[in-house]
C-alpha cells in the first residue's frame, strides 16, 4: 500500500503542475499518471540491484493502482469533491520511526468518503462527517515474530471528522489553503473513530 500511496502522491502533484500550466486537471491526470509509473518503476529498478529488497511485480502493480486512482478522481465528475485516499501516520512510543518495519508499521491507508462533497449535504451538518475504510499490517517485525506473533493485515472502518470543512473551507489565506489541501492526501490522528 505504501507503493500505491506514494505513485498516487507523485500523481497528484505532478498533476497540479502540469494543470498550473493548462488550466486543465483532467487533461493533466494521464500524463502525470504516467511520468509517476515512470518515476517509481525507476526506483523498483534500483532495488532489484538491492540484496535485501530486489525487484517486485507486486510493487509495480500497487504502483500502477495508486497513480490509475489519480486518473480516477479527476476524470470522473465530481469524485474529486467526495473521494480521497490518505495516509494516516499513528504515533508509537516514539511518537514516529523513521526508519524500519516499525515505521511501516504506523501507517494506516485510508479511503475516505466526504458526505461534503454532495449537492445535498453541502449546507447541512453532515458535510462535517466523513465515512472511511482503511488498511494496516502489524506484527511484522523480528521482535514480534520472535516473541510468537503472528502478523495480521486488517481493514477497517470509521466514521471520521472532516477537518477540511471544519476549519480551512474557505480560507483566504495561502497556509490556510495549503494545510487544507495536505488534507487530502493525510489524515490527522485521533479525529476519527474506527471499528477493526
Amino acid at each position: 500500500m505504501t507503493h500505491a500511496f506514494n505513485a498516487y502522491l507523485f500523481a497528484e502533484f505532478l498533476g497540479a503542475r502540469i494543470a498550473r500550466r493548462t488550466h486543465d486537471r483532467a487533461r493533466a491526470a494521464a500524463p502525470a499518471a504516467l511520468l509517476s509509473m515512470g518515476l517509481m518503476l525507476y526506483g523498483e529498478l534500483w532495488d532489484a540491484h538491492k540484496k535485501d529488497s530486489g525487484f517486485s511485480i507486486q510493487d509495480v502493480v500497487f504502483n500502477s493502482g495508486g497513480a490509475a486512482f489519480s486518473v480516477l478522481r479527476h476524470t470522473v465528475p465530481g469524485l474529486e469533491e467526495k473521494l480521497d485516499f490518505r495516509l494516516l501516520m499513528m504515533p508509537n512510543s516514539e511518537v514516529y520511526s523513521f526508519k524500519g518495519k516499525r515505521h511501516y508499521e504506523q501507517q494506516r491507508f485510508l479511503l475516505a468518503l466526504e458526505l461534503s462533497g454532495f449537492r445535498g449535504l453541502r449546507d447541512s451538518p453532515l458535510r462535517f462527517v466523513e465515512l472511511q475504510v482503511g488498511y494496516r499490517g502489524r506484527n511484522f517485525t523480528n521482535a514480534d515474530r520472535a516473541a510468537g506473533r503472528e502478523p495480521e493485515r486488517d481493514i477497517f472502518f470509521g466514521v471520521g471528522l472532516n477537518i477540511k470543512q471544519l476549519f480551512f473551507r474557505d480560507s483566504r489565506s495561502r497556509l490556510g489553503r495549503a494545510i487544507g489541501s495536505g488534507l487530502n492526501y493525510f489524515q490527522l490522528p485521533y479525529t476519527a473513530a474506527y471499528f477493526h
